[in-house]
């Protein structure tokens, strides 16, 4: 082989593998990029420990919490120490992202604008939730606004863009000036605007109409939700508006 073809040759060899290396390295799980640190991300979750998260209304996360291949993972097969996992600080205006992955015929959630008071005894009492959900297997798949990417109870995710079983989704709630927005797989599934009269009338209709506190506070914890079910998350990433 002549010179300058090895030279090319080694040339596009090193710019492949320089690319490679880079792709990689944006993919790595919970981690953040050169560029979500200047735009201000967090980590939430940082694929080892969990650090930072703690059971609703309890000083510790409960132990049935794990972390397992780099995922937070619920597992309470022989573990009933859950508990609702909640982040340590309130968040406003804000950008979330994480990526989930559901049991057969699991059931979970993401719930947000949470107040955690004794007087408060579940997150829901407080928090809207972005639904994670077995569409195949769970009995609440059969319930308009109970699918996975719904707003829990309120508003149907359209379109219907959930992976199944065993597959990682990717979700993105943004909530800027009462604006909600949910996001799943790519594609905006919700839009909606909270405290407005329409907002208040679908609260009316809902199954929150007779809890007084629901969706009042504009600040509140992020909360992943023990539903009795295997559940895993990763990539949790937020971002204050």
């Amino acid at each position: 082989m002549k010179p300058i073809k090895q030279f090319l040759l080694g040339s596009i060899l090193l710019v492949g593998t320089s690319v490679m290396n880079q792709s990689m390295a944006q993919e790595k799980d919970n981690t953040l990029s050169k560029k979500e640190k200047r735009e201000g991300w967090q980590l939430l979750f940082d694929g080892m420990t969990t650090a930072g998260w703690h059971s609703f209304n309890q000083p510790q996360l409960g132990s049935a919490w794990n972390v397992e291949d780099g995922a937070l993972h619920l597992n309470k097969a022989n573990n009933n120490d859950g508990g609702d996992a909640t982040t340590r600080e309130e968040y406003g205006d804000f950008e979330l992202t994480l990526d989930w992955k559901i049991s057969k015929n699991g059931n979970s959630g993401i719930m947000f604008l949470v107040k955690e008071e004794p007087k408060f005894g579940r997150p829901y009492f407080t928090g809207p939730e972005m639904q994670v959900l077995d569409n195949n297997g769970h009995p609440d798949a059969k319930i308009i606004k109970h699918r996975a990417g719904d707003l829990y109870d309120l508003i149907t995710s359209a379109p219907e863009t959930v992976k199944p079983v065993g597959e990682w989704n990717n979700v993105k709630i943004k909530l800027k000036d009462a604006k909600l927005e949910f996001w799943l797989n790519g594609t905006k599934v919700v839009s909606t605007t909270l405290w407005d009269d329409s907002w208040n009338k679908l609260v009316a209709g809902s199954k929150f109409k007779s809890m007084n506190d629901f969706a009042k506070f504009r600040n509140g914890h992020i909360v992943l939700q023990d539903h009795g079910d295997e559940v895993w998350y990763k990539n949790i990433k937020i971002r204050k508006l």
